[in-house]
Order: C-alpha cells, then structure tokens, then sequence
C-alpha cells in the first residue's frame, strides 16, 4: 500500500452548526455539501470537513492539530477576520519565509495563515511555525 495523496482533513467539533458559520461565513471557505453529520470545504483536492464529536469532553483538550492555508494577501485577510471577530492565538507577523499568523477556529484548532514570500517558499517548516512568542 502507498499513500499518494492526502484527501480529507476532518476536525472533530462540539457544535456542528456553530463551526459551519465560522468557516463559512466568517472565514470564507467554498462549502461543497453540508449536513448535521458531515459538512465539506473546497471542491477539488484536499477537501475540510468538520464531522460532530461524539465525546464533548476530548474536544477542548489543549490543540493538537494545525490546519494551514495560504494567502496572497495576509494583512487584507487578516484585517476581515479582526472586524469579524476572530480569535488570534498568534498575532501576524514577518518571518523569514513571509508573513504569518494563527488564528483558532470555536473549537480552538488553530488554523495557521500565511502570504509565502517566492524565494523562501521551499522548504517551508509548517510546524516550526507554531510558536506564539
């Protein structure tokens, strides 16, 4: 067996309804179907789906996942997400590979964002992004 590609991300949310009208609306993802059980993100490639957990108590356990997406235009994002309301773990900032920031979606997943500066763009570390300093 190889893996090839990766197909779905699913987080698992307390409210189902309130984590739709986060991605959705706030933050602006194209939805491809949604349910009460399973509702899906993006319409071609890796597709985000947020599926109702089934033991309340694991959600809000410190984060363990870190979901990122890119962005031509971080400041302009980020600017729409502020006045919207949405919680930053990480404020935005200039790296060495651009500029970045992380945000956290109701359940607290931490949905990291960043503008790729051309040159830096490979070898890009995802997860030594984390830090919130």
């Amino acid at each position: 067996m190889v893996l090839t590609r990766l197909g779905t991300i699913i987080l698992l949310v307390a409210d189902m309804k309130r984590s739709i009208e986060f991605y959705k609306d706030l933050i602006g993802l194209p939805l491809r179907q949604q349910s009460s059980e399973w509702t899906e993100f993006f319409d071609g490639g890796t597709t985000l789906a947020l599926h109702p957990a089934k033991r309340k108590d694991k959600i809000n356990a410190s984060p363990t996942i870190l979901v990122g997406f890119m962005v031509n235009d971080l400041d302009n994002t980020v600017k729409r997400l502020k006045e919207k309301g949405v919680k930053f773990f990480k404020e935005p900032r200039q790296e060495p590979f651009g500029k970045h920031t992380i945000f956290q979606d109701p359940d607290e997943h931490l949905i990291s964002v960043v503008q790729l500066e051309t040159k830096s763009a490979e070898g890009f570390d995802l997860l030594g992004l984390i830090g919130a300093e």
